[in-house]
């Protein structure tokens, strides 16, 4: 039911809806589109008729007549009708924020399904989603989600004692969400709020590497351990600088003897990458014992199937040794310190690392320079015993 009247506030107060109808549409003849809604319950609610461009007659809602006065509602159906005038279609805008997704809705029927296809580690990104970042954003819409969200949840972590390594992987994981959540155009987003939020920057890098008597006393362990392959799977990995998951995946038919390469077919970066051979290497290779029937290298007795983790008999042994602050990739700076201080280059270990960037090799940078420093100390000490004595260098400026 709709009418036309002169809107006042006596009106506004006393209009009521007819029996036997749901509404009541009064028009008010003062301002262009304001419409008054008088339901059968008693509510009403000033709305906003216009055609938008299109040539469609929308309705906008303005506000309850219980929160604003006639006059206020007066100026807000001119104000709205300004902005339709300049363009704006306040039924669509109201329209895009319904499609605008929740922080969790995004994970689940975008994210996830992106990096399950792209990327090897995703399970790692699982656990950061689950453990930080859904707890704290999950019901939040992406539009809502500012700076301050995404600092407080890094301040929190931390607080909570969570590693400052582990504070960054969180915010590196939540500029990528936002990042393709613009690229992919999601409805809402217009700035990555984890952008600016700044990075603790702790160099976690951690360095450790074996020397002689500690690999000798490792050696000694393994050969008690409860894991009957692990006596071979931590020297190729000494051996080779290869990664845990390398080895743990190699596959007879991927050793070429004949041109002495081993060749990993997927690596950390996605692509190929051919490890040399050594003699080291064949001599571990020919005395791995051979399970029937099974193409792996280090093929789990029980399963014919590479192990899903070796932590537990990799845990027992270096505690054994001794060497309780050992982690299984430290046998790969090790393999690199080796050959570092035996006087090869940075580009040839580059390479036998599978590094795709000289900036990663560059680590070991200072055990290089160490290695020249004692070289050219051989030098000073051969003069030394030489009985030359040094040079006194005189100079003048004028």
């Amino acid at each position: 039911m709709m009418a036309k009247v002169l809107l006042t506030p006596s009106t506004v107060e006393s209009v009521k809806c007819p029996a036997g109808k749901r509404k009541r549409d009064l028009f008010d003849l003062r301002t262009k589109g304001l419409l008054l809604e008088v339901r059968e319950t008693g509510g009403r609610t000033y709305y906003l008729r216009y055609t938008n461009a299109r040539g469609k007659v929308r309705q906008h809602r303005l506000a309850d007549a219980r929160d604003v006065t006639l006059a206020q509602a007066r100026q807000l159906a001119d104000q709205r009708r300004n902005r339709i005038a300049m363009g704006e279609d306040p039924a669509e805008a109201r329209s895009a924020l319904r499609t605008v997704p929740t922080f969790a809705q995004f994970i689940e029927n975008d994210f996830l399904p992106h990096i399950r296809l792209h990327k090897r580690s995703w399970q790692c990104d699982v656990s950061l989603l689950n453990n930080h970042l859904l707890p704290f954003l999950g019901s939040l819409h992406m539009d809502s989600i500012g700076r301050r969200d995404i600092q407080r949840v890094i301040s929190d972590r931390r607080e909570q004692g969570k590693a400052a390594g582990t504070c960054d992987r969180i915010l590196i994981l939540s500029r990528r969400i936002f990042n393709l959540a613009l690229k992919w155009q999601v409805p809402g987003m217009a700035s990555n709020p984890a952008k600016e939020v700044d990075r603790l920057n702790v160099d976690n890098k951690r360095e450790r590497y074996l020397n002689e008597p500690e690999i000798r006393r490792l050696q000694a362990v393994l050969e008690h351990s409860e894991n009957p392959l692990l006596r071979y799977i931590v020297p190729t990995l000494l051996v080779t600088g290869a990664r845990k998951r390398e080895v743990l995946d190699a596959r007879w038919e991927d050793f070429d003897f004949d041109s002495r390469l081993w060749k990993i077919p997927v690596t950390k970066s996605g692509k190929p990458r051919y490890v040399p051979i050594s003699d080291g290497l064949i001599a571990i290779l020919n005395s791995v014992p051979r399970l029937a029937g099974s193409r792996y290298v280090f093929a789990n007795p029980d399963t014919g199937k590479p192990y899903v983790t070796i932590f537990y008999a990799w845990n027992t042994a270096r505690q054994r040794a001794g060497l309780p602050d050992v982690r299984i990739h430290d046998l790969r700076h090790s393999f690199a310190s080796i050959l570092i201080n035996s006087g090869r280059s940075l580009y040839e270990v580059q390479h036998l690392l599978g590094h795709a960037q000289s900036k990663t090799t560059e680590r070991y940078a200072h055990l290089q320079r160490e290695t020249l420093l004692k070289a050219a100390n051989v030098v000073a000490t051969l003069v030394g015993d030489a009985g030359l004595a040094p040079i006194k260098w005189r100079v003048s400026f004028r």
